[in-house]
């Protein structure tokens, strides 16, 4: 039996202090819940670490390695935490040299060679950990295991990929249980209605290429769903486990309307005390009126629709033009209200094919469109990414320091082929001076709502700290153990390899006795 500690690293400079720091999630990460599960099935021992809603503190992260004295940490990581997890993997190895330390998540996925080489991973999980996680605990050879790049004395070996999840229903149930729910009563008013609150999925994977997009590098391309059972089972564990509200994290849950429908079906029979909202972009070419009725009927009160751009050609060049249009947005807010669900919008400034003239359209569809919630970010050229291959291989990529790479930071992190980032920011600002902050008929909408939902104070306290907040921020800084003996990669002079996305197919799971050896300047 193995003891396994898994690792959430904070978020709470992710936001920079920012005016979208309003909403910033606090919740058991989902990641983490799905590959203890398997952990567990096999009969590890599993504690988590969630940092998430708290400050970075690798003091705090010590003493709990030191107390619990663990056999593996992992540790996940997006772009914006990818120091953080260099940072721990260096402390952990200086308490003690045996204990495993292995990385997962979307930046280790899309990077896994230069991840291990700046920094002290024993090992990088590739895509859907699940099982891989589970293999590494049960003490099998690094070697014979998919998925995963690895390093061995002074090289780096990559085994080959693993092969996705086919039936999802075959998971443990997530463990949602490991974690202390009296942390997750912290969240935002704006972001969620009751607490404590959780996340949750029904379907893995996407069937889209938008280029800003680097999901499918941890969930494949492809569209996997879950039986409309086991997602009412997995619904009323959580409320057992006494969540009142969760998440839904699902890239395009709405897309299968029958499925959707079955599955929301299948939650109001349960008669559980809970709500939910799509926290995902909804892809506004899914919107069904039949479909919101049962959503709503379920416990869903809100659905977030990914607009991006309010330019059709833009959408287009992309990866989500088609019936994914300007018109087919209005028409989706329009029957998402008529069903008595409230609307976010998430909006992009600074796509790869933006111009000033398409930003100005932008920020005019969101100020018209009768949204009751609001969100709008840099497009940032993430690792994983088309965007990020494309950017890498004009030289236009500027930094590769990844505490600068905050959805709303005011580092120049890449030259735009079209625009200077000057321009990018100042729209940035325009779009909540314009759609939020001068706004008389969203002000007015969102006075209608408070009163109606009692959340008039709540939103007047918000209001007022949205005003002062700043747009986007410098400080995404942390107080590091070991800053100064982070391994450095030469992203300058041996560019990273593009990450490729698996492909959900039929077939059989791939062998993996074969390693792959890497150049490695270790």
């Amino acid at each position: 039996m193995s003891k396994v500690l898994l690792i959430n690293p904070s978020y709470f400079s992710t936001f920079g202090g920012t005016k979208v720091s309003l909403v910033s999630p606090v919740y058991p990460t989902l990641g983490l819940a799905t590959i203890a599960a398997t952990a567990l099935q096999r009969g590890h021992k599993v504690e988590i670490l969630d940092l998430s809603w708290r400050a970075y503190d690798y003091k705090l992260i010590r003493d709990v390695v030191l107390r619990y004295k663990p056999d593996i940490v992992g540790i996940t990581a997006t772009t914006p935490l990818m120091n953080q997890l260099r940072d721990i993997s260096v402390m952990v190895k200086d308490i003690s040299k045996n204990i495993m330390v292995v990385g997962g998540g979307p930046h280790p996925s899309a990077l896994p060679e230069a991840t291990l080489e700046e920094s002290m991973l024993d090992a990088v999980l590739v895509g859907e950990a699940d099982f891989t996680f589970a293999d590494i605990c049960d003490g099998y050879p690094l070697s014979d295991i998919s998925g995963i790049c690895y390093r061995d004395n002074d090289q780096i070996f990559s085994t080959p990929p693993r092969t996705p999840i086919a039936n999802l229903d075959d998971l443990p149930m997530p463990a949602w249980h490991i974690y202390n729910i009296k942390d997750y009563y912290k969240v935002s008013r704006l972001y969620a209605k009751r607490s404590p609150s959780i996340t949750a999925e029904f379907s893995r994977g996407c069937v889209f290429k938008c280029d800003y997009c680097a999901s499918k590098i941890t969930l494949a391309l492809g569209y996997r769903k879950k039986s409309p059972e086991r997602c009412a089972e997995e619904v009323k564990l959580m409320s057992s486990l006494g969540y009142k509200e969760f998440f839904l994290t699902d890239d395009i849950f709405t897309s299968d309307q029958k499925w959707a429908k079955n599955v929301s079906d299948a939650i109001s029979d349960l008669n559980a005390d809970m709500i939910w909202s799509c926290s995902n972009g909804v892809r506004v070419e899914s919107a069904d009126d039949d479909l919101f009725r049962s959503m709503k009927k379920a416990g869903c009160y809100r659905l977030s629709f990914g607009f991006e751009s309010g330019n059709d050609e833009v959408l287009k060049a992309f990866g989500k033009g088609g019936r994914a249009t300007v018109k087919q947005a209005g028409k989706a807010v329009k029957m998402a209200r008529k069903a008595g669900i409230d609307v976010c919008g998430f909006f992009m400034v600074g796509l790869s094919a933006d111009t000033e003239e398409t930003m100005k359209e932008t920020i005019e569809m969101a100020r018209t469109l009768p949204l009751d919630m609001m969100k709008c970010s840099i497009c940032i050229a993430f690792p994983g990414t088309k965007m990020f291959n494309d950017y890498i291989e004009k030289g236009l990529i500027r930094t590769f320091n990844w505490d600068d790479y905050m959805m709303y930071t005011a580092k120049d992190l890449f030259a735009h082929p079209n625009l200077s980032f000057e321009v990018i920011q100042r729209y940035m600002n325009k779009f909540f001076n314009r759609c939020m902050l001068y706004n008389p008929s969203f002000i007015v909408r969102r006075l209608i709502r408070g009163i109606r939902t009692g959340d008039f104070f709540w939103d007047l306290y918000y209001a007022l700290k949205f005003y002062f907040l700043p747009t986007t921020s410098n400080e995404n800084q942390s107080n590091y153990y070991a800053k100064e003996r982070w391994p450095i990669y030469d992203f300058k002079n041996r560019p990273p390899k593009p990450a490729h996305y698996q492909i959900v197919r039929k077939s059989k799971p791939a062998h993996s006795s074969q390693k792959e050896q890497f150049i490695s300047s270790s």
